[in-house]
């Protein structure tokens, strides 16, 4: 049994059973792969994967029990490596990182800068993407760290800890009916197109379920993941704007009247995230404790050694959290 033939193993099971994209992921070949575990099977003297033809169709039981024992063995192997690079030179390596268009746009940029004048010799990859996009580079162990909000089951195997709380605002342009509204209620929503996010359609705090317990339908006319997209058509007078409480930024959105709804919509917990079991270095250890710094060392430390995800939320229960 070689470690190579693990990692193969390893990379059917997280892409699906596709052979194909495991070659891509492993930049290997794809009858390499197949030989390589065909070649385990035989050692093991049992069949890890049921085949149709050529595809590998399903996972047998026993083969489930290789694949769980085979990522825990690569994990730890990764541990070691991490281990010797901080022991080598804790001031260098990758850090990379896969977040939504808000986080990136509006919370992380005074984050990263701090860090890169910490760590010049970090290389820092940031890849943006819908939730379903940054569980699957999760999933896939492409990134060291998740930041979103919501879609907690996305992240199996991941530690999720809560850094910051977040409301829903209402902008509009100057001039607008509700602009001079402090306090607008559902009803005077309602009575205008609505711009807004597509996540806010899923999950049980979503706008059309808020909506309809005052009897209400809410005319939206446009959603887009982008903060950016909605205020621009808010600003061609398609609708209002509902978006994320720290995307409005008061220099640049300066031609736009900002409205408080908290009282309307419940608040959201955006969260970071890293594989539970892996061995954090200094540096991402302090990258988390600059982007949340209620989150001490032994803190994350005590995250990454926690057995799921409910432990975690056992340790983080009564942490108060800052409001973006």
């Amino acid at each position: 049994m070689k470690l190579h033939q693990l990692r193969y193993l390893a990379a059917v099971a997280q892409t699906g059973l596709n052979i194909t994209a495991a070659a891509e992921k492993l930049h290997t070949s794809q009858p390499g792969v197949s030989k390589q575990i065909k070649l385990l099977e035989d050692e093991l003297g049992f069949q890890i994967f049921v085949r149709d033809g050529r595809n590998l169709s399903r996972v047998t039981p026993a083969g489930q029990q290789v694949i769980e024992r085979a990522v825990r063995i690569l994990r730890e192997v990764q541990n070691i490596k991490r281990l010797s690079d901080d022991l080598k030179d804790e001031s260098r390596g990758t850090l990379s990182i896969a977040t939504t268009h808000t986080q990136a746009r509006y919370v992380l940029p005074e984050v990263i800068k701090a860090f890169r004048e910490q760590y010049p010799e970090v290389r820092l990859h940031l890849h943006q993407g819908t939730s379903e996009q940054i569980g699957e580079m999760a999933a896939l162990d492409r990134i060291d760290f998740a930041i979103a909000t919501g879609s907690q089951s996305l992240f199996e195997g991941f530690s999720l800890l809560p850094c910051y709380r977040w409301h829903r605002h209402v902008v509009v342009p100057k001039g607008h009916p509700l602009a001079k509204v402090k306090k607008p209620t559902l009803k005077q929503l309602a009575a205008h197109p609505i711009i807004t996010y597509v996540f806010s359609f899923t999950g049980p705090s979503s706008l059309h379920d808020i909506f309809a317990k005052e009897g209400l339908v809410p005319n939206v006319v446009l959603t887009a993941r982008d903060a950016d997209v909605i205020k621009t058509y808010v600003r061609l007078g398609l609708g209002i704007g509902i978006v994320a409480s720290m995307s409005v930024d008061p220099a640049q959105d300066a031609d736009l009247v900002e409205i408080d709804a908290s009282h309307l919509f419940p608040a959201h917990v955006t969260w970071i995230g890293f594989r539970r079991g892996g061995l954090l270095r200094k540096y991402q250890l302090d990258f988390m404790q600059l982007f949340a710094p209620h989150l001490t060392r032994r803190l994350i430390e005590r995250a990454a050694a926690a057995a799921t995800q409910a432990d975690v939320e056992e340790l983080v229960s009564g942490l108060e959290l800052p409001v973006k």
